[in-house]
């Protein structure tokens, strides 16, 4: 069953490698006819510095003429040979570059299409390192078949009709020789498959523990958990290098058999010749062309392991970006219907909603509508199923059962790039791209104007922190943002958010991480911002959403509590009243 499996992630290798592959054939056949050509006249050419031999081993100086057009004629065939394999490194370095850029950008581009939950399921650093090691593992299988693979089989089968055409008997022992060799090779390599498989596993192993540890450097520092995890990571490491080591002794292994089998068919072969010599079947010339052939031969043949080698290591190195190749999305888009200029109603109909894996329903049979341009908040305790109601939303899962319409057209019937342009999301803990703070706030609307972008970033008060900065909008931001402070992430999603202008705006507290000063200048902003569009707070300090037109309250899936502040803090056994008593006289309470 194992290696049927392999069978199928090689077949898809190949497959995903043939369709960025044939957009170069011209490149790839080029180069395959002038390999050929090239190793032909490997074999060829001994061939005449044995008429040389012939000629001079005469001692008739009659035919110095013959001997110099035979120089002649290997200095052509040398040269020749050179142009070829000089047009072929250049064909071949084309090729290559071109289809391994290509390989990276079939990759990424499938992959950045998956849902919310494969990304959240895989590191981010494994998930670079196996588009990397999928473009390196074609370079590694074209570089080994096109410099040793092809030049193997026309070498080999060149030299044993050479020698067939000298003296059959050779030729017969020599491909004996080849069989046993290759056969032994091919089928030491077929066994041990499945332990580069493992080492191939166990570098992403190590590849996603380092990422998370680096990822995480922060809460090392402050939980100071140097200690501890060196020794997780490293213990990872090491059982990395044990399978390494083991494989690595595999291949000695290997080596050895093959060494083994090189010094027996040199010994077979001259025991033979000397026989043949003394008989007088044989003249030294061919002797010496046999042990050239020979020597060549053997080192042919020992390149052979490291080509299948490469070959099988490189499809396990292959096979992981393969399998998320051939992926379905999670999240499959069916436009039968666009969404132009929508006036921004939600409705959420029936709907139900349980996480894989999971038997607990995060929302149960769920209705709510949101008429357009209405201000609503969700409040809930922690997994009542506030940010599942905001995925569901923007289209990050599919839903169990039920339905999610805007202006009446239900979302799952448009495409995800459609619908999530209809939508500005602004997070409690946004995430940039270690870019210009210009690239990053523009990526509300990337094809805003540096005015606009100017304009958005003052409406959401980024200009009062950016314009002290030495670079300005030019300055980066470090991955994932951390140059920044909280408050002054927010304020770029803030300003990211006027800049798109969307007709349905969700805001996941977009405050909370700022000072009181500049949390007065941000809801004068957002003012602004909501003015005209369907607005969604989810809600954690409730007096943010006092003026709110709605307030909608979440417990285990169901809305329990609907109405506008004035009203809910009222009853008195409503849970709304309960988390306002909590924080609006919690710390009087305690002290």
């Amino acid at each position: 069953m194992e290696k049927d499996y392999s069978n199928l992630h090689r077949g898809l290798v190949l497959k995903y490698f043939w369709q960025i592959m044939r957009q170069f054939k011209v490149s790839l056949f080029s180069v395959v006819i002038l390999t050929v050509a090239s190793s032909a006249l490997d074999v060829f050419i001994p061939l005449q510095y044995l008429r040389l031999w012939n000629v001079l081993t005469a001692n008739d100086f009659t035919v110095v003429k013959v001997a110099q057009s035979i120089i002649l004629l290997v200095l052509f065939l040398n040269f020749f040979r050179w142009i070829l394999r000089r047009i072929s490194g250049f064909s071949l370095a084309y090729f290559e570059a071109e289809t391994i850029a290509g390989l990276r950008k079939q990759a990424f581009s499938y992959m950045i299409e998956h849902s919310h939950s494969f990304f959240v399921n895989n590191f981010s650093g494994s998930l670079a390192q196996r588009i990397n090691r999928y473009a390196r593992a074609f370079e590694k299988i074209t570089d080994r078949m096109m410099a040793d693979g092809l030049p193997l089989i026309v070498r080999s089968v060149g030299t044993v009709i050479a020698i067939y055409s000298l003296s059959p008997k050779y030729s017969y022992i020599l491909t004996v020789f080849c069989v046993v060799f290759l056969l032994t090779a091919f089928i030491y390599i077929r066994l041990k498959l499945k332990y580069d498989v493992i080492v191939a596993e166990a570098d992403s192993k190590t590849t996603g523990a380092l990422s998370d540890s680096i990822g995480n450097h922060s809460s090392i520092q402050l939980f100071t958990g140097q200690n501890y995890e060196r020794e997780r990571v490293g213990g990872v490491i090491r059982e990395q290098e044990k399978k390494m080591v083991f494989n690595w002794y595999l291949w000695e292994g290997l080596g050895s058999i093959e060494s083994f089998y090189s010094l027996a068919i040199e010994f077979i072969i001259f025991w033979v010749v000397i026989g043949d010599w003394k008989l007088g079947l044989i003249t030294l010339p061919v002797i010496v062309l046999l042990q050239n052939y020979l020597i060549r031969l053997i080192e042919n043949l020992w390149s052979f392991g490291g080509i299948v080698r490469a070959y099988y290591e490189s499809f396990a190195d292959a096979e992981e970006m393969a399998v998320i190749l051939s992926t379905p999305y999670e999240i499959v888009d069916d436009p039968a219907q666009e969404m132009d200029k929508i006036k921004g109603e939600v409705m959420f109909e029936n709907v139900q909603y349980v996480y894989e894996n999971n038997t607990s329903k995060v929302l149960d049979d769920f209705s709510l509508t949101i008429p357009a341009g209405q201000k609503i908040a969700i409040v809930g305790s922690s997994g009542a199923g506030k940010t599942t109601f905001v995925r569901l939303l923007l289209r990050l899962f599919n839903l169990n059962s039920g339905k999610i319409m805007i202006d009446g057209i239900d979302i799952s019937k448009v495409s995800q790039k459609n619908l999530r342009e209809k939508i500005s999301f602004v997070p409690q803990d946004p995430v940039l791209f270690h870019r210009s703070l210009l690239e990053n706030i523009r990526y509300g609307k990337r094809d805003a104007t540096d005015e606009e972008v100017l304009i958005a970033a003052h409406l959401a008060h980024c200009d009062e922190f950016i314009d002290a900065l030495p670079n300005g909008y030019e300055t980066y931001v470090g991955e994932r943002g951390v140059k920044l402070s909280g408050g002054e992430r927010q304020r770029v999603a803030i300003a990211r958010a006027i800049l798109k202008d969307a007709p349905i705006l969700v805001l996941d507290e977009a405050t909370s991480s700022l000072d009181s000063h500049s949390e007065s200048l941000i809801q004068d902003a957002l003012h602004t911002l909501i003015r005209g569009k369907t607005t969604i707070v989810i809600a954690h300090r409730l007096s943010t959403i006092r003026e709110m037109d709605r307030i909608i309250v979440i417990e285990k899936g169901k809305i329990i509590e609907d109405g506008i502040h004035d009203e809910l803090v009222k009853k008195e056994s409503g849970l709304y009243k309960k988390f306002w008593d909590l924080q609006a006289g919690g710390f009087r309470n305690v002290i």
